[in-house]
């Protein structure tokens, strides 16, 4: 008699999709940001929220690296508004200095990005210095054209003008205003889907590389 065959049991760590509370999770704090209302939610944060979030960065760091995930805590300190909590769920992995790929889970549901979020210094010097070389700035806008053809967002803190030293006609002026540059797309459909959600993401950030790389290669040179 032949024996009977079992089921493999599902694998724990296995991304399986956002929980379908998602949403109402952060639309629910955004009317209570109060520690009353965390503690009493703080489960579906876990496995709703953070939790699938942790697990879809866990399967795609062998191809992107180690992801940072962003405390849910605000930082008060210095800010007039006291709420504690933060109303999206961050995660940012580094290729250079406040450059690299981003994830974020919100109400608005889940949205992926890529570039530089902040520069200052030599960092903003060398950003510009390479879009005012024409064969590299040629080849950034090229490549910010043809994801802004697919949908992606083109973001980032602006100068209202053109920087000092920078003609206003200058043929790249308006990549040379920017002072952090980014690329945006939100992830569509059934986000409690994991085989969606992963490729999005996956999909996503090889079509953003380009634009990483180009910066990193700026920033490194």
């Amino acid at each position: 008699m032949s024996r009977a065959r079992h089921p493999q049991a599902a694998n724990p760590f296995a991304f399986t999709g956002f929980g379908p509370d998602l949403a109402a999770f952060y639309r629910g704090l955004a009317a209570d940001n109060s520690k009353a209302y965390w503690a009493a939610h703080k489960a579906d944060y876990d496995t709703q929220v953070r939790g699938p979030l942790e697990l879809l960065l866990g399967e795609l760091a062998d191809e992107f690296g180690e992801a940072k995930v962003f405390r849910p805590n605000r930082d008060i300190r210095f800010s007039a508004d006291k709420s504690p909590y933060k109303t999206s769920q961050g995660a940012y992995i580094g290729r250079a200095p406040a450059t690299g790929y981003y994830l974020e889970a919100s109400a608005e549901g889940v949205r992926i990005g890529g570039g530089v979020y902040h520069t200052q210094g030599k960092e903003l010097a060398a950003l510009r210095a390479a879009i005012d070389d024409r064969v590299r700035g040629e080849k950034l806008e090229r490549l910010v054209a043809e994801l802004g053809a697919e949908d992606w967002l083109l973001g980032g803190e602006t100068l209202k003008t053109a920087p000092r030293g920078y003609a206003q006609d200058h043929p790249r002026i308006a990549l040379l205003r920017h002072k952090s540059l980014t690329l945006t797309r939100p992830v569509e459909g059934d986000l409690t889907d994991p085989t969606n959600v992963r490729r999005q993401v996956q999909e996503g950030w090889r079509d953003v590389r380009p634009v990483v790389s180009w910066l990193v290669d700026t920033f490194a040179a």
